[in-house]
This record gives C-alpha cells, sequence and structure tokens, in this order.
C-alpha cells in the first residue's frame, strides 16, 4: 500500500537562461567603424552564446525537448525541478492534479486501484513524456493513481500554467495531443496483453520498457512492483524471474534488477513491447 505523499516543488528551481549575466562591452577609444565592427562580432558570438546554453540549459525530457523555441519560452519561466523518491503519490484516483510532471530520471506507473486492494499497473511514464496531459486538455480528475516506480527527478509546473500556454499555442495543443495518444496507446496494449500473452513474456515486456523509459540498466524493482506491472501474483513473478535469470537475461537479487541482456529479453517480450514502441515512435518522433 503506497502512503508516502509528494510535497509540492521540494527542489531547487530550473535554471533558465535568464539567469545567465552576458554582458557586452565596447572599447570607446576605437574608431566608429571599428566599434561597429567589434559590436557586430560580439552580437553574433553572443547569439551564438545564447544558442548553445539554450542546447545545455534545456531539460533533458523529451516533450520539453520536442517544443519550438516559442513554445519552451512559454513554460520555462514556470518550471521547477523536484526529487522523484521512491514510492511517492503523485496523486490518487478521483483527486485533481495540481501539476504537470517532466521526468529527467525515473518512472511514474499508473496504476488502478481495485476494491478488494489489488493494484494493476496500465502504463508508465519516464523521460520520453509527462504525467498531465489529459489533465490539460480536459478533465483534471485524475482517473488512476501516479506512483513513482523508479525514482528520479523532474521538471513541474502548474497545471494551470500549462493549460494557459496551451490555449495560446496551436503547437503545443497539437503535442500534447500527440503525447496522450501514445499513453492512450500503451493503455491499450497493457490490457490486451495481460489477459492473453504469458507471464515470462509480460514481465520481459515490462522490463524492456522501464529500461527505456529510465534509460538505466540496473532498475530498483520489488517482486510487489513487478506483479502489480503484469498484473499477476508475486509467486509467479518469483518464477519467471528465476527462469528469466538462469538464461542470463537479467541478474536479479533482493529487489534489484540488472539488466544483462536486451536481445534475449526482445525474444522472450510478446509482440506488445514492440507495438507499443511503434506507436511512440510514430506519434513522438522527429
Amino acid at each position: 500500500m503506497y502512503t508516502k505523499r509528494y510535497p509540492p516543488f521540494a527542489g531547487d528551481d530550473l535554471l533558465t537562461l535568464h539567469q545567465v549575466p552576458i554582458y557586452p562591452s565596447v572599447n570607446m577609444m576605437e574608431p566608429p567603424d571599428a566599434v561597429d565592427r567589434e559590436s557586430a562580432s560580439r552580437v553574433h558570438r553572443l547569439t551564438r552564446r545564447e544558442a548553445d546554453l539554450e542546447t545545455i540549459l534545456r531539460p533533458s525530457n523529451g516533450f520539453l525537448t520536442a517544443l519550438s523555441a516559442d513554445d519552451y519560452d512559454l513554460l520555462r519561466a514556470h518550471l521547477r525541478t523536484v526529487d522523484l523518491p521512491h514510492d511517492a503519490v503523485l496523486v490518487e484516483t478521483g483527486e485533481t492534479l495540481k501539476r504537470a510532471y517532466f521526468p529527467h530520471r525515473g518512472v511514474i506507473s499508473l496504476v488502478v486501484k481495485l476494491a478488494k486492494g489489488e493494484h494493476v499497473q496500465v502504463a508508465m511514464i519516464g523521460r520520453d513524456s509527462l504525467l498531465g496531459t489529459f489533465a490539460t486538455m480536459g478533465d483534471a480528475c485524475a482517473l488512476n493513481a501516479a506512483v513513482v516506480l523508479i525514482p528520479g527527478v523532474a521538471s513541474v509546473m502548474d497545471l494551470d500554467r500549462l493549460r494557459m500556454a496551451a490555449e495560446h499555442s496551436a503547437t503545443l495543443r497539437t503535442l500534447l495531443t500527440r503525447h496522450g495518444l501514445a499513453v492512450y496507446a500503451q493503455v491499450q496494449q497493457t490490457a490486451g496483453c495481460n489477459a492473453a500473452h504469458p507471464v515470462e513474456s509480460r514481465l520481459s515486456r515490462c522490463l524492456l520498457h522501464t529500461h527505456d523509459l529510465s534509460g538505466d540498466y540496473r532498475l530498483l524493482l520489488t517482486q510487489e512492483a513487478m506483479a502489480q506491472m503484469i498484473g499477476a501474483r508475486r509467486n509467479s513473478v518469483s518464477l519467471v524471474a528465476n527462469t528469466l535469470q538462469q538464461a542470463n537475461f537479467i541478474h536479479y537479487s533482493r529487489g534489484h534488477i540488472q539488466i544483462l541482456n536486451l536481445e534475449g529479453l526482445r525474444q522472450a517480450a510478446c509482440e506488445c513491447y514492440a507495438t507499443v514502441k511503434a506507436q511512440y515512435d510514430r506519434l513522438l518522433g522527429p
């Protein structure tokens, strides 16, 4: 049972270009033509430096990186950085989501909680996307819980600010829609996968997807977390994890998983991993 509640804006402000002072200087003893040439040269250097800084300072989140310069300018003054502690509950089912989360590291799990206490994961969000697409475009009431599966760091902003920015930009609305569709495609495929495919294939799919979203080969995943990921019992997860370890696809010990063979996991996974990846590439690719 998740009990941790997430503190708002528990971190430092995100560095922006406005916080980097750049002051040109001119030598007034030079002839006017020389001053003009030197000023023009410095303006060129400053413009290039600002472009370089923009590349460096823009957060390493797929949604934020995909924004145009104009759309990013609408958001960046309102972004803050926060830690994503393991098992932190970002929103519960039925609550109003008040902030959008843009992970740079870590993975957020979207979880359906059933009446008898079962928890089943329906989708994951990592460094490629954001939590809050549907809430930005429509009803902010959460249809499921959002829990930190893999700890990390994210940029956050008030959902009202993101909604206001989207109202002023058609391109931002389009990007939000495409990210929402990508999550929806994942939810649909997960439902079909959990109903039709064997536990070994489902666990392989989830480990691959978690690796893709986190960018890490070492994952902190308990048997309970993996059971929720694939809608199975813990004893089934234990047996399948042991099978994958014997095949040298993973090393698993006390909640610590190290992926040893990505290609082996791809062969063990069902079609759903490639299907979801193809949808994400189509909707979010360049």
